[in-house]
Order: C-alpha cells, then structure tokens, then sequence
C-alpha cells in the first residue's frame, strides 16, 4: 500500500531515480496557515548531502505545492506537492541489475513482482521518505494550531548511547545528537566505519509535547500500535519501543506503573500511552535502525538466475541511515497524531453538537 492513515492520510508516489517524487494528503481541515518556509525547513533538515556523516548524493529538495492552498489558506481539499530529482547517477548501479544486493528488498520485489528497478532500489528506497516529510510538515502546521509538539534526535551510534537528552541541542548538531558529552564519539564511530567501507545503525527518540488526553482507538487502531506501524514502515528500522519498552519486562509491576496524583503522574514508564490512548504525559518513544545495507565491501550473493556470484556496490549512500531517518520518524509522529485527533473529535456525542449545533 502506498496510503497511510485514516481521517488525516497521504499517499506518496515516485522511485529513487525516477523523474520525481511526491505526495497528496487529504483529510487537512480548511483554515490552517501554510507556512511554506517552514515545510521547506522540515524538508532542508532531512536533505542529503549537507555534511561527512551523510550521503553525498546532493538534492535540493525543493517542494512546490500543486494544489489545496489558496492564498497560503488550506482549502479543505487534497493537497499535492512534487519534488524533483535533480542528482541521479543511476550508471552506478549497472553493475548490479541482476544481483540481489544483500540487505536490500531486491531479492523479496523481484520475486514477489517479476521485476524490479534497480536504479537506488527503485520504489523501496529511503529517497521516498522526502515526500514523508512534506506530508509531515503539513501534519504539523495543523498540530501547531492545537500546540502539540513533535521533536526527535538521536539517542545512540553504534551502541555509543546518550545518558542525556536535550532536544535544545539538536538543530546545532550535524548528527542531530541529544547529548553533547558523547556526540564526538558518535560522529567517530559513523567516520570510523565510513572509512572501511562500512557503516553503523542508531536510535532515535522521538517526544511528543502537549498530547492531549484521549488520542488513540480502542483495541486494533490503538495509538501506540499505530505509532508502530507508522515507525515499522520507515527503511531499515527493525523495532520500535513505547515509553521504557523492553525494560517493561524486567522490572517489578510496582515499579513499572505510573502512580497517579490529582495534579498527574508521578512517573512516565508507559510513554505517555495507556490502553492505546494518550494520558496526557508526554510520548516518548525510541526508533531502532539497522545499520545501512549498501556498503562497499564485497560480499557473497546471487543472480536473478539463482547463479552465485560477489556483489561489489558503487553509488553514494549514507553511513549511517538512523540521522536523517530521525527527521522521518519524527514527521511520521505528526502524521499519526494528525490523524488521531481528527478520529477522537467523534469520541463524544458534546464534541459532534459542538460542530453541529445552530
């Protein structure tokens, strides 16, 4: 499926080396200012090709909006942006049109489809997460109007982990790190393995500030499990944890419940979720990404005739996916709150007399 959500929903379109990427969201309420600078900025923060610790395919990622915006209003109807590819070199991947580079969907698209384009892994490549982004920031121009928050960074390289987080760091740091005590160490482990030809995984945390009470669907479209679904969807991300996740399952139940007072919570292990639906607390949940498939070294494969043979990469490719998938995961978050907020408007019978009361 190439459609995400439900009442608040975007479908993005376009391969890697194709003419051009893109998305329609639907579901955007009438009203919302659209801040084109700001959509360009979410887009810039995502980009390639801006430092060492990232692919050196360089795109500039401009969108233009085609449709649903009338004076910088949104209109009520779907919204379409574009984004051209500008930097392909698909001679790079002559070489392996008809192997099966390990770690990548070539072998799984080919036999489930009879074809594949192999030109940057085509329709499965991280490229298209640039049109997440643009769905992201529209998703968050309509929670600003409800003053809920998504921020993110990365919490761990190469199992080099953050003992703090402060998101004020963020923007200022080339790896989008949390914690400024252990960033170098980060940045040497990506440039570390980069230079034998490898490349490293990471974590990211995504916060959610200001989640209102009540956002999230009984049993099978609960919050959480959506959240995963949204995260699990992302290239290369292989598990997703809730508030302390694994660590759930270790500790006492005593230890692991959040005691409530008349002013809140004393604690936040459940990650601001309960039964599927937002408490109020902040959301806190972290993103786990494999380390980068395409890496230079020769490794053992085989043809699209069963025959087995090496399989030596070219191309540009990020050393490690797990930064700039941070912005992703963070815009993936927008996405499902967007949407989440407009299916609880219908929780209760005040809420619909609200809308329709003369």
């Amino acid at each position: 499926m190439n459609t995400f959500g439900h009442r608040f929903r975007f479908t993005t379109f376009g391969e890697s080396h194709g003419k051009a990427l893109g998305c329609v969201v639907d579901g955007v309420p009438a009203g919302i200012k659209i801040d084109e600078e700001f959509i360009q900025s979410e887009m810039d923060r995502r980009k390639p090709g801006q430092n060492k610790y990232a692919t050196s395919r360089k795109e500039g990622d401009k969108v233009e909006i085609l449709s649903g915006v009338f004076e910088g209003i949104t209109t009520g109807t779907s919204i379409s942006m574009i984004i051209f590819n500008e930097n392909q070199k698909s001679k790079d991947y002559t070489n392996v049109k008809d192997l099966f580079r390990p770690g990548h969907a070539d072998f799984t698209y080919f036999n489930k489809y009879g074809t594949r384009d192999y030109r940057g892994g085509g329709r499965s490549s991280a490229r298209e997460t640039a049109a997440r982004v643009a769905a992201g920031a529209i998703a968050k121009l309509m929670l600003k109007e409800l003053d809920i928050k998504v921020q993110s960074g990365i919490c761990a390289i190469d199992g080099v982990e953050a003992n703090e987080y402060d998101f004020s760091l963020v923007n200022d740091s080339e790896i989008f790190a949390l914690d400024k005590n252990v960033e170098q160490k980060q940045k040497d482990a990506i440039l570390a393995a980069k230079n034998k030809h490898n490349s490293v995984g990471g974590v990211a945390l995504i916060n959610v500030k200001n989640a209102p009470i009540g956002l999230g669907e009984p049993l099978y479209f609960k919050l959480d499990s959506q959240i995963a679904n949204a995260m699990m969807s992302i290239n290369a991300v292989k598990a997703v944890e809730i508030g302390d996740g694994t660590l759930s399952s270790k500790v006492k139940g005593y230890d692991n419940n959040d005691q409530i007072r008349k002013d809140g919570f004393k604690t936040n292990h459940s990650g601001g979720i309960l039964g599927g639906i937002s408490n109020g607390d902040d959301i806190n949940i972290k993103v786990y990404f494999k380390s980068t498939p395409s890496i230079f070294i020769k490794q053992e494969t085989v043809d699209i005739n069963n025959n087995e043979v090496d399989c030596e990469l070219k191309g540009r490719h990020d050393p490690c996916v797990a930064v700039r998938g941070s912005v992703v995961a963070e815009s993936m978050m927008a996405l499902v709150l967007a949407d989440m907020a407009l299916l609880n408007m219908s929780s209760k019978i005040e809420n619909v007399k609200k809308v329709y009361s003369k």
